[in-house]
Formats: C-alpha cells, structure tokens, sequence
C-alpha cells in the first residue's frame, strides 16, 4: 500500500479551453494526467493501484463541452457532460436510450453526479457500463493534441485493461456522439451485478435494433466484461439481420456470441457458466426489449 503522504499530486489545473489544456499536458511532458469527475482514478491513486501524477490537468470545465447538443445527424455529448445529465436529458432518453440505461447504474448518486461518460471512456476499463451503452449506439469519440482532432469509433479506442488509444498524458477526449435512434429503431441494457455492495458487473449487455414489421433490418451489441476490452459484438448482430424479431432468432444470436468470446471466471465476478447463464437469460430480453421499443416509435 502507497504512503498517504505520497499519493497524492503536486499541482491541480481548470483550464477554461482546449488549448490551455493542451499546453498544461506539453508543459508536463507525460508527468500530468486528463482527468474529468475523477471517479476512478483518484480511488486507485489512493488506494496505491497507481502511481500518483505530477499535475492533474481537470477538462471537466472547459467551456463549451459542459453540454448535450444535437445536430442534423449526430447527438454529441461534451467531456464535462456527467452521468446524471446524461439520464436526465430527454434526447438521449428517447434516441439512445441504452445510454441513458447504463449510465444511471453507475456507482450512486454521488458518482453519477461527479463521473462522466468520458472518462468512463477515457479511462478504458472492461466493465465500463456508460461505455457498453455507447458501443451498441455505434459511439465515437473526438481526440484532440497538438496535431488537431480526429473523430474515431469508440470501440476502437480500447487496447487492454486501463489501456486506450487516447494518450491521457498528452491528449483530451473533448467529445462523444452517437446517431440517435430513428423511427424504427430501439435500444435496451440491462446488466448483472454483484447485491454485496460491491458495485461490480458480472456482466452488462446493450443492443441497438432497426426493424422492418418483423424483420430486424439492423443490429448492434456492445457486452462487458467479457474480457480484456469492452466487447462490440459485431458477429452476433450480425446474426440477427434478417431474421424476425423471434425468440428462436435471438437465441441464434446468443449462441453466435457465445461462440466468440471466452467469458473468464473471476473470483470477485463469477464463474465462467454462471456468467454463461446470464448471457442466455439476459441478451434475449434486451434483445426483445429494444424490438418492442422501435415498433412503439412507429
């Protein structure tokens, strides 16, 4: 365990733009760290998980990014946006709705109003619930450093556990967004989770479902933790396109799934077939719910 007296950092920065968050990051040269609501990172910080930061350099309160907007095609979430904002907005409610879902099970009240979906991102750990919403949206994320921005899908973003493609030491994830859902479109998570009080997801799953009557015209579903990255499971929905909005073609997609992943038993999670078993059970009813939630769109 890490000393009280050395896990902590040196410097705290607000910068009020990009900008000037980027020259903090230059400035420091890998020694400061991106942070937003800070939900993760300070706890293991604390608890001696990780080394600490010379600087913490805070984007939650750079102006512009504080907000939800939506334009001709996209709905876009700013870095500062919390977790509760996100339940709460009535766009993200109605056209992502599975977003909405995954981020008002995260952590209680408290951490909801403190953490955001970028640093759920950001921060790239396998069981991100805001981010399992977000992958079965078809998510991307915006990436700025000192070269300039790039937009990329967010379920590229993830190389291992607490690993991302985003240099947190060097560049800031400034903005998400998704295409909301149209007119015959629906979206569901659910996930299953240990009651002990411990708050860890034995598994989280989210789908997005275009339909036709009842022909599944499209599908996308994001799952975690099913190992060393939040998992866009494109081989399962692929499954379910043209299929009816069935029991039977569900459960082909279920096996497709399971077929493509190693869910690894964990001693603080579950077993292997009981994680198995909850996949069986719950990726059905997400699965239906979202067929149901399109068809009421109509």
């Amino acid at each position: 365990m890490t000393d009280a007296s050395t896990n902590r950092w040196e410097s705290y920065h607000t910068p009020g733009s990009v900008e000037e968050a980027l020259e903090l990051l230059q400035h420091y040269d890998g020694r400061a760290r991106v942070v937003g609501g800070g939900t993760d990172i300070l706890v293991e910080i604390r608890r001696g998980v990780r080394r600490p930061f010379e600087a913490m350099v805070d984007v939650s309160g750079i102006a512009g990014l504080g907000s939800i907007s939506q334009t001709q095609d996209y709905i876009v979430i700013g870095c500062g946006v919390t977790h509760a904002r996100i339940v709460s907005d009535e766009r993200i409610v109605r056209h992502g709705t599975c977003l909405a879902e995954s981020c008002g099970v995260i952590g209680g009240p408290q951490v909801r109003n403190a953490g955001t979906l970028a640093g759920n991102v950001a921060h790239a750990l396998p069981a991100g619930d805001g981010t399992i919403g977000l992958l079965a949206l078809g998510g991307e994320v915006e990436i700025a450093g000192t070269t300039g921005t790039r937009w990329i899908a967010a379920k590229d973003t993830f190389l291992g556990p607490g690993k991302s493609v985003i240099d947190r030491q060097r560049e800031v994830l400034t903005r998400l967004r998704f295409k909301p859902t149209g007119a015959r479109e629906g979206s569901a998570f659910h996930r299953v989770m240990r009651p002990q009080g411990l708050c860890l997801p034995i598994i989280s799953m989210a789908t997005r479902l275009e339909v036709d009557g009842d022909t599944i015209t499209g599908a996308s579903i994001g799952m975690g933790p099913v190992g060393p990255v939040p998992w866009f499971a494109a081989t399962a929905a692929e499954a379910l396109v043209g299929g009816t909005t069935s029991t039977m073609q569900y459960d082909k997609a279920v096996d497709v799934a399971l077929d493509n992943v190693t869910l690894r038993a964990s001693k603080y999670r579950a077993t292997e077939e009981y994680r198995t078993t909850m996949v069986r059970t719950y990726l059905p009813i997400i699965l239906a719910r979202a067929a149901e939630r399109a068809v009421a769109k109509l």
